[in-house]
């Protein structure tokens, strides 16, 4: 059994629990009516949300107090020292808190060594948050490119059947222009709905990037505070 055999049964028998007006149903008719290309656009669907999915979880775990967090680094330092602001470090989740503890681990270095550290471990922890991000765009991408060669594919198929039938008529070319509006809806469709999530994704990240930038001036104000008070 191939993959568009799989994908058929599939809908049919999503469609089967709906009536015959239901959504689904028209969306496992227009589905199959659209031919071949919509396999690959509804890959890129599936793997395109995925892909979103994952991120949002990533994201979502990586999303502190960052104010309040910062608040107890510093009591941390004031109270105990750079070993304790570690723990508090160690005991948080999120880039912020990583960041953080790359900073400290250099502390007893000197500031520059831990403004480095700090942007360097904020390099990677800025990589880490964007990963996947280059898929999801490449099936924003692809998605409409695979509508359009099921468009060109169905108008040729259109033309076909004209030259056998040797006359126009709507009947004749209903099935290849049904074929070249669809893929090109679908892919359409696919294409805008994974670009929203990308867009939300990339302000989350842009959201998080801010608050490392931030708080890592602050965590330097705070070493710097430390060395002045010893």
């Amino acid at each position: 059994m191939d993959f568009s055999s799989v994908i058929a049964i599939s809908f049919n028998t999503i469609a089967q629990t709906t009536n015959d007006s239901g959504v689904l149903n028209w969306l496992s008719t227009k589905y199959e009516a659209g031919g071949f290309f919509m396999h690959p656009i509804l890959g890129c669907l599936i793997f395109g949300l995925a892909f979103c999915f994952e991120r949002l979880w990533t994201l979502s775990r990586s999303t502190t107090n960052t104010k309040k967090f910062i608040l107890q680094v510093k009591r941390a330092l004031d109270d105990g020292g750079i070993e304790q602001a570690k723990e508090v470090c160690s005991n948080t989740r999120g880039p912020v808190a990583s960041v953080f503890h790359a900073g400290l681990l250099r502390a007893d270095e000197g500031l520059d060594a831990a403004e480095k550290a700090i942007i360097a471990y904020g390099g990677i922890e800025m990589g880490f948050l964007e990963r996947g991000l280059i898929w999801i765009s490449l099936f924003i991408s692809l998605a409409p490119m695979l509508g359009f060669t099921g468009t060109v594919q169905g108008m040729i198929a259109a033309f076909d059947a004209i030259k056998e039938a040797a006359q126009i008529s709507p009947a004749i070319v209903a099935d290849g222009i049904a074929v070249a509006l669809l893929t090109t809806l679908f892919g359409l469709v696919v294409a805008m709905l994974l670009q929203v999530f990308y867009n939300y994704l990339v302000s989350r990240i842009d959201s998080l990037v801010s608050d490392m930038e931030l708080a890592s001036i602050e965590l330097i104000d705070a070493l710097y505070e430390l060395k002045t008070k010893k």
